[in-house]
């Protein structure tokens, strides 16, 4: 089972997400693909998250692919079930960057209105996996063109495990559609 964790403010509708769905329903029919629309806050994530592992993982085999905040709550994920995980552009830090988002927000794919308070930046640092267990579980796709992640943290805090790093881009991962079948295969599914 591949699961697909979307960014802050995003959704199963984002173009990383749509391009994972492509792929599998044209070459790996037999992946059974899950890309749930998050909520919008930290805990309750990680609760809905646990849920669908606990649904599913005695059935599949679940590899992740984390895009941003998704790649932040994949590295959380593998900490507590030991999941491969590839993630893009993953944020690192967001209970950082994210105290510049207090207040009232709205996600642009669903509409969804909500206030993002201090106790949801205290969720997401509660979260944080200070050292990876396996970083050999990861593997992180990189673009130092981001416009709204350091990509230096990401390169530091997954400095061993497999990297690909790319000059430019932005915080969408240009080209995406280079690597599902490369994506597939870390995840060994």
């Amino acid at each position: 089972m591949l699961l697909y964790l979307h960014g802050f403010n995003s959704s199963p509708l984002s173009h990383k997400a749509d391009v994972m769905r492509q792929y599998c329903q044209l070459h790996r029919p037999d992946i059974k693909l899950e890309i749930p629309q998050l909520p919008s806050f930290p805990m309750q994530a990680a609760e809905f998250l646990d849920d669908i592992v606990n649904r599913y993982q005695s059935d599949y085999q679940i590899g992740l692919v984390g895009s941003s905040l998704g790649g932040y709550l994949s590295t959380w994920l593998n900490h507590q079930y030991g999941f491969r995980a590839v993630l893009v552009n993953p944020a690192v830090k967001p209970f950082e960057l994210l105290q510049d988002f207090l207040g009232p927000q709205t996600n642009p794919y669903t509409l969804q209105d909500y206030v993002l308070q201090e106790e949801h930046i205290q969720e997401l640092k509660s979260l944080e996996v200070l050292t990876l267990s396996s970083p050999e579980s990861f593997w992180l796709l990189q673009q130092m063109g981001d416009e709204v992640l350091d990509y230096r943290q990401a390169v530091s805090k997954y400095q061993l495990s497999q990297s690909t790093v790319e000059p430019d881009g932005d915080h969408s991962f240009v080209g995406f559609e280079r690597y599902p079948q490369q994506i597939i295969e870390f995840l060994q599914l």
